[in-house]
């Protein structure tokens, strides 16, 4: 008997669908446990004692299907699965609710390391953490290497406006959580639609790309790119940015949003822009525009975390932190924008 599993994972039922859809794929009853560190979509381990697996489904009492669209994340993964951009093995999409209350899908489980702080990258040392980022940039300008026609991803977006329309979103979510006046925003938000760049070709973007949302197996190599739910066909420097605005010094002792930077060997936010121009061959004097994008997105994100923490609507520790953090974020995005 299969025994039961954590909250929002039936494994008699997902058994029940592997083995109707993928037989022989199960060699006995599955266990799991939830993936902690997800910060939207839900992550299973799940195994039979022989193979493993991850589950992928939205979050409990999800209502917007759009934002936590299954199908879409495992549509990337299954096109760039064989391509220079590692990625788990796609094993199964599933969108009928009745299965496990959600659509879901399953792919292969990687073995490797997803590295948060510059703490857990320390004790690899300078040369091996100075390995790893720069394996990092060399994957995404693998990424955006890949031809999105050749490998079924041509609908995958509308890259045409691709800049103005996501400016135009954060500042719509800026609105909607508008609880308390903070200096410089509107000139942030302003300077970046009036200096709006021209994009160049087209590529699969990720749309949330740093360290932590891949894997580092033994051998300080990229095993795998996770967490592929904004992935959409756009901007590839807005990708570049947003990496440069997470490698970048926060000036903060503690702070609640993860950055590597502090490890020693760390490269600089200059040589990862400099890495990527020479692996891709794309123009990145512009680079400044995408990184002050980047802290404006990222002072949205975390306003948007303090107005629903004022509200009492966040659970868990370290919510009070967030809201002195979004001056700090704008600061840094002026500031890129007058060094630019």
């Amino acid at each position: 008997m299969t025994p039961a599993g954590p909250r929002g994972l039936d494994l008699a039922r997902l058994r029940e669908r592997l083995d109707r859809e993928r037989p022989p794929l199960t060699a006995g009853p599955l266990t799991g446990r939830l993936i902690e560190g997800g910060r939207s979509n839900l992550t299973y381990a799940v195994t039979d004692g022989h193979t493993r697996w991850v589950v992928r489904r939205p979050p409990l009492g999800h209502v917007l299907a759009t934002a936590h669209d299954m199908s879409r994340e495992h549509r990337v993964i299954r096109a760039l699965h064989g391509t220079r951009v590692p990625v788990p093995a796609p094993v199964l999409l599933c969108e009928d609710d009745e299965v496990i209350g959600a659509p879901f899908y399953v792919m292969e489980l990687v073995d490797g390391t997803p590295y948060r702080t510059a703490a857990q990258l320390a004790p690899l040392g300078p040369a091996r953490t100075r390995d790893v980022v720069l394996r990092l940039v060399d994957t995404l300008a693998d990424l955006h290497r890949v031809d999105p026609d050749e490998v079924g991803l041509g609908d995958f977006g509308r890259p045409e406006g691709f800049l103005d329309r996501q400016l135009r979103r954060w500042a719509k979510q800026l609105a909607a959580s508008g609880s308390r006046e903070l200096a410089g925003i509107d000139e942030l938000q302003a300077t970046l639609a009036r200096r709006l760049p021209a994009s160049p070709a087209p590529t699969v973007v990720h749309g949330d790309y740093r360290l932590d949302n891949v894997l580092v197996d033994a051998e300080d190599r990229i095993a795998a790119v996770l967490d592929w739910e904004m992935s959409t066909l756009g901007d590839p420097l807005t990708d570049l940015g947003l990496l440069v605005m997470y490698s970048s010094d926060l000036g903060l002792g503690d702070s609640p949003v993860s950055t590597t930077s502090g490890a020693p060997g760390h490269p600089s936010p200059a040589e990862l822009v400099e890495r990527y121009a020479a692996r891709s061959g794309r123009d990145t004097s512009g680079i400044a525009w995408y990184t002050a994008f980047a802290w404006f997105k990222l002072a949205v994100i975390l306003e948007g975390i303090h107005y629903r923490y004022t509200l009492g609507q966040t659970v868990g520790a370290g919510f009070e932190q967030i809201g002195a953090l979004v001056p700090v974020f704008i600061e840094h995005g002026l500031t890129t924008l007058q060094e630019g």
